[in-house]
């Protein structure tokens, strides 16, 4: 068998291989890019998204996604595999927003393509029969020869798409059409989505958002230059938490305005922030507001909390003294009643040795009252603000864990130290402003007060401003398309005498693209301005959707 013959007989094999490999790509192609799928998979994106919303997220609050698997045992499990804990960065998520960013580009694409033809393509030729157009006036006479009937016509049309043709029998037929806006309006909707979900995805991957706690009124405030001096602190993937816009934030004051009820109404803090994180910098002063963020170079500021940091001080046997001021948690978001823990180390020269001071350690640990009410010894909240606050209190004594290393709640002791017997309780006891208890020692324990302080959010997102943009862009293009309405007008001219002109027959026929509905009435005017040209022009017709 010679070459040639060879490959005729593996041709054949070869095409009935790849035929049907291709056709399934290009079918799978076709129905991946129609916008049935891509508004299917926006259904989808909408509906992934619910999970997220829901259960807690390991970028979140670790504490609590561990806290949720281990209540629920296989199950918890179960849903960590899924990565339901992990929504917005899981495997099946990106993969439905990456088919989404497909679905759209291979839609839109050929759409702005048939769109930009259309816009350059002359209006098509008219129906053999306009009557059976949904809109239709019969043919009526006009005395004028067939070019003053086509002026005629071109004036009852102002910007209108004009296209004049004369057919082979003498007859002049003339193509109108508006409203290419529509599916102008329709395309800038679906691009803004794209580009509205590009943006956010943008955002997420190179945006960052951290939450600290600054206590306000002589509190040290903090420098954004370096993840680490946030409460909590989470990046896109593309961050890594270095290179951090630097800016130093002072909290003065802050206040809130409550209702009778208790329900905060407005929280309002002064602060003042430098630009750079060294004190050589100039401090500006500047009131910040719920909603109202401060904007320094690519990073806003928001107050999204406050809460109550209680000031104690601690009197050692030979009259040193430790004072310190710590965050309490609102246990109570209605009357703020707080539970929190504070521990302090002995100062040099107290005890002897290291061991000596180690043990002698001091643990506060109890609720805290903005307004103090008592039922017996029980101590409640009665009002958010700080009108009569109080606290109630075990103090401990002995190895509190300050030396080990080991990170440790601020708002709760260990109880393994307590049941072990390396922390004991010294006393109970219900504190106001200036009162103190003494431990059997001679140590003494003051409650000095309270300050308030406030929970500040700084967020980063280099795509906010093109969020922004493309928000307006769709609203635009979507009330555009919704708007303006596609039409079609033909208008047939014909002579009816032997002298070419002098009487023209004039039958119109026209037809709305989409929906039809109040089209009519200006298809009526277009009648009338025809046969009463000197007839000015009516306020029903609509000339914003060329």
């Amino acid at each position: 068998m010679t070459q040639q013959d060879t490959h005729e007989t593996t041709t054949p094999h070869h095409r009935s291989f790849f035929r049907p490999a291709i056709a399934l790509v290009r079918n799978t192609w076709r129905k991946l890019t129609s916008m049935r799928t891509a508004l299917v998979l926006l259904f989808l994106l909408a509906l992934a998204a619910v999970p997220g919303a829901l259960l807690p997220q390991r970028n979140l609050n670790v504490g609590k996604v561990n806290t949720y698997i281990a209540a629920r045992g296989a199950l918890g499990q179960w849903m960590d595999k899924i990565e339901l804990f992990d929504v917005f960065s899981s495997s099946w998520f990106t993969a439905i927003y990456v088919l989404l960013f497909v679905s759209l580009i291979g839609c839109l694409i050929p759409r702005l393509a048939e769109h930009l033809r259309a816009l350059r393509s002359t209006p098509v030729r008219a129906p053999r029969n306009l009557s059976r157009l949904p809109h239709h006036h019969a043919a009526q006479e006009l005395t004028a020869d067939s070019t003053a009937a086509v002026e005629r016509v071109r004036a009852a049309l102002p910007r209108w798409r004009l296209a004049v043709r004369t057919t082979d029998d003498g007859t002049t037929e003339l193509s109108a059409e508006k409203g290419y806006l529509r599916e102008a309006g329709n395309l800038l909707f679906h691009f803004s989505l794209l580009g509205l979900l590009v943006t956010i995805a943008i955002g997420k991957l190179f945006g960052y958002e951290g939450s600290v706690i600054v206590i306000a009124d002589g509190g040290p405030g903090f420098c954004n230059t370096s993840p680490a001096v946030y409460d909590s602190f989470k990046t896109g993937n593309a961050t890594d938490g270095t290179g951090l816009e630097p800016f130093c934030i002072r909290v003065n004051d802050f206040a809130a305005d409550y209702l009778d009820n208790g329900q905060a109404s407005m929280f309002t803090s002064n602060i003042s922030y430098q630009e750079g994180a060294t004190d050589e910098g100039q401090w500006n002063n500047y009131q910040l507001k719920v909603n109202s963020p401060l904007r320094i170079g690519g990073e806003r500021v928001y107050l999204t909390g406050h809460g109550y940091a209680p000031q104690f001080t601690v009197t050692f046997p030979d009259g040193q003294t430790r004072t310190e001021s710590l965050q309490f948690r609102p246990d109570d978001a209605t009357t703020f009643l707080s539970s929190g823990a504070l521990r302090f180390d002995p100062p040099g020269g107290t005890y002897g040795s290291v061991e000596e001071r180690r043990t002698n350690q001091i643990a506060v640990e109890g609720l805290f009252a903005p307004t103090a009410a008592f039922n017996g010894n029980l101590l409640t909240s009665a009002f958010p603000d700080m009108r009569d606050p109080a606290v109630a209190i075990d103090i401990y004594k002995g190895d509190t864990g300050l030396d080990t290393g080991i990170p440790q709640s601020i708002f709760s002791l260990n109880t393994e130290m307590i049941n072990q017997g390396r922390l004991t309780k010294q006393a109970r006891v219900n504190l106001r402003p200036g009162e103190s208890s003494i431990l059997p020692d001679g140590t003494r324990v003051t409650f000095d007060g309270a300050k308030e302080f406030a929970n500040l959010q700084v967020s980063h997102d280099p795509a906010q401003i093109w969020v922004l943009v493309f928000a307006i862009t769709m609203i635009t293009g979507l009330i555009t398309s919704l708007v303006i309405k596609r039409r079609r007008i033909w208008v047939r001219i014909t002579s009816t005498t032997s002298d070419p002109g002098q009487v023209s027959l004039i039958e119109l026929g026209g037809l709305a693209r989409t929906d039809h509905a109040g089209w009519g009435a200006e298809f009526d005017i277009v009648h009338r301005r025809i046969w009463q040209p000197e007839e000015p022009a009516r306020r029903e017709e609509r000339h914003d959707d060329q």
